[in-house]
């Protein structure tokens, strides 16, 4: 049993590579039937983000290369392009990284809470597809642990600095006063949510959400007394948007550079800010182009969070030992199932001893044998066998003056001899004998 991580991020990916081969929530699930299907994997999860898609699986031998090639191969994106940027990490490194990513530490907002839902909601995709088993349960329980113990007793979310919170500080810092601002969302999950809630708190009044599913538009937008609209009727409202923030699941832009090109000029080359927050992105890259459209990705937006981000440092550093606890307990159970094979042969030695030894009584008995004789020669017989091989190894050791592993035996039998008192011979040769012979 072999816990590996395979996968990119924001630390060695750029947003271009990282959007190709984001999957896609409907992919999640044929996805993870196919890498459980390789030879060498017997658990799987996946977990795709903005920032990062990896995978955290279990295999039966972790020098396989189906794996990496599977993930190579994610939505076509071609090994070329992938190999220098796709890290693999084993065993409890692996399980560091996940306590790490579970706890904000290894995202690219410090300390960002919505990551958190993301990991959990990636274990429960998984444990739906069936491709969870012992291992990777251990794995994700304790994650939500070390997150939860890193929320809970240090600073780490104390000051915001989430991609939402950065799009409303540059929307602020471009326009100044929101007041009069008409701010335009598309998408209605968290992280608009989130941003709706920082631009609300900057001074914005006027909200129009606009999704998918026009009845969720419709709840998120009467929170705000907002207006709804559904994804079709964006190219009529993007000329009332002085602020566009996009968040969305779509594999194809939603908001082209022509689409764009004509809002301009109804506002008359009045500026609009926009923000997307999607990968895949939402918006053309080529909006950029614009004059009057101040246009930001993801990664743009991560140079604006740095001011916070100092205050989360000292918070990160006491959050790492906690990490670094929990990896430890990982391991220690991985250590134990390690053993699980072992203890299981040796548990059934035993009871065949037993069960022969039982069979052989119960023979006595049903003869007419005297019952405490049976009993007595039961419990010599049952003795001598489990007794048997320990001793045999004892003796071995100690004709070789092995200490160490009589040392080992004196701790496996949980004996109280102090093997420091036991005295080798062994270590003087013929020569040495007959020179003092002599």
């Amino acid at each position: 049993m072999h816990l590996l991580t395979i996968g990119l991020t924001h630390r060695t990916a750029p947003i271009g590579v990282r959007e190709r081969i984001a999957l896609a929530p409907e992919q999640l699930l044929p996805s993870l039937h196919e890498l459980v299907n390789l030879a060498p994997v017997t658990e799987a999860s996946l977990l795709s983000t903005c920032n990062r898609t990896e995978m955290f699986i279990v295999v039966d031998d972790p020098d396989n290369p189906a794996p990496r090639n599977w993930f190579m191969q994610l939505n076509d994106a071609g090994s070329d392009l992938l190999a220098p940027l796709v890290h693999q990490l084993r065993g409890t490194q692996a399980a560091r990284h996940l306590f790490r990513v579970a706890s904000g530490l290894d995202s690219m907002i410090l300390g960002e809470p919505q990551i958190f839902g993301q990991v959990k909601q990636s274990y429960e995709t998984a444990r739906q597809a069936g491709t969870v088993g012992k291992c990777l349960n251990q794995l994700y329980q304790q994650s939500f642990a070390a997150a939860k113990e890193v929320r809970t007793d240090t600073a780490i979310g104390n000051n915001p600095v989430s991609v939402a919170f950065a799009a409303a500080t540059m929307s602020r810092r471009i326009f100044g006063d929101l007041d009069d601002a008409c701010v335009l969302l598309v998408g209605a999950g968290e992280t608009i949510e989130l941003t709706a809630r920082h631009l609300q708190k900057a001074g914005a009044k006027k909200f129009i959400v606009a999704n998918r599913t026009v009845s969720r538009a419709e709840q998120l937008a009467n929170e705000y007394s907002g207006e709804a609209i559904s994804l079709s009727m964006l190219p009529d409202y993007l000329h009332r948007a002085d602020v566009l923030i996009t968040s969305t699941a779509a594999d194809l832009p939603l908001i082209g550079k022509g689409a764009v090109e004509r809002a301009l000029k109804q506002r008359r080359h009045r500026p609009i800010f926009m923000a997307d927050l999607a990968v895949p992105r939402d918006i053309e890259p080529e909006v950029s182009q614009l004059g009057d459209v101040y246009l930001y990705t993801i990664d743009d937006l991560q140079q604006v969070v740095q001011e916070n981000m100092k205050s989360r440092q000292a918070a990160a550093d006491e959050a790492e030992l906690i990490v670094g606890e929990r990896v430890r307990g990982f391991q220690e159970w991985l250590n134990g199932e390690q053993a699980v094979p072992l203890v299981k042969a040796y548990r059934g030695q035993i009871e065949r001893t037993r069960d022969e030894q039982l069979q052989r009584a119960i023979k006595e008995l049903t003869r007419g044998d005297d019952p405490e004789r049976v009993l007595s020669r039961f419990a010599h017989g049952l003795t001598n066998k489990l007794s048997h091989d320990p001793l045999v190894a004892i003796r071995q050791a100690g004709r070789k003056g092995d200490l160490q592993a009589l040392s080992a035996m004196r701790q496996l039998l949980n004996l109280e001899a102090d093997t420091a008192k036991i005295n080798f011979q062994a270590d003087t040769t013929p020569d040495d004998r007959s020179d003092h012979e002599s």
